[in-house]
């Protein structure tokens, strides 16, 4: 373990005193739980965001660890249809949308009396695109992984010396980001979506996106050296989709990356 670094987060935390963790159950948001518990106790809480834009098996891992590690829990009910404009989905519309989830957060710490809310973005994330992360310094919400300088990789080496389960998890983003910018999100292509990456998680595939276009088209995206065992099993997946709503399924040859439909802003 990097005890350098891990102290000087601890010393940071130790600073706050109290800190309620905007929880996803991700690899960088258990992470950072976990040091803060660890090192605050029980001056020390999660809040999570139960909302359509989120698998529901994120929803379950979050609940399991903070069970397990007897970390109190909050959990507030997000409707991302509520905020005038998501559905249009816009170019800015993970900032508005990341503004009223956060401060939905910041609204449950301040009723618990909990002064610092904190969030799990790291030092490697400020090289991409992240239209989101001004709400975050908007809303004051502190960054501690990012401030003490640790990179994904720090995560992932710490996360599985320290036992947790997510040192290997995938990378995830909230399946709004499957839709390209300027196409109407609904719940309706939200749980086809789910469904559909679901299915894929079910048959062994670990880094993946399926992208929608239209009402019915998906593009999927999976590693390169995976893109083979899509093909192989083509007849089922294409079964299932449709099944799930969507009439063509595509492959994406280029293979998974994130923020592929960032690709098209910047053309």
């Amino acid at each position: 373990m990097n005890e350098e670094k891990y102290k000087e987060l601890q010393d940071y935390l130790v600073g706050l005193k109290n800190a309620a963790v905007a929880y996803s159950g991700g690899v960088d948001s258990t992470f950072l739980l976990k040091a803060a518990h660890d090192t605050l106790g029980d001056n020390a809480c999660a809040v999570t965001v139960c909302a359509d834009i989120f698998p529901e098996r994120e929803y379950e891992e979050a609940r399991e660890f903070c069970k397990k590690e007897n970390i109190k829990q909050y959990i507030v009910t997000f409707n991302p249809f509520d905020i005038p404009g998501f559905s249009d989905n816009p170019g800015n519309r993970c900032y508005i949308c990341k503004k009223e989830l956060l401060g939905s957060v910041c609204d449950t710490a301040a009723k618990m009396h909990i002064e610092h809310v904190l969030e799990g973005t790291n030092a490697d994330d400020m090289s991409d695109y992240r239209p989101g992360f001004p709400a975050v310094e908007e809303l004051g919400i502190k960054s501690p992984l990012k401030s003490v300088g640790f990179t994904k990789e720090d995560i992932r080496c710490l996360s599985e010396k320290l036992g947790l389960k997510t040192w290997d998890k995938p990378s995830f983003a909230c399946l709004a980001s499957r839709f390209a910018y300027g196409e109407t999100i609904t719940k309706k292509k939200l749980v086809m979506v789910d469904r559909a990456e679901k299915m894929l998680f079910d048959m062994g595939f670990k880094q993946f996106r399926v992208r929608i276009y239209g009402e019915n088209i998906a593009r999927i995206e999976v590693l390169g050296n995976e893109i083979p065992m899509i093909i192989e099993n083509r007849e089922s997946i294409t079964r299932a989709f449709g099944n799930y709503g969507f009439a063509y399924v595509t492959v994406d040859l280029k293979g998974y990356r994130t923020g592929s439909m960032n690709e098209a802003l910047f053309k």
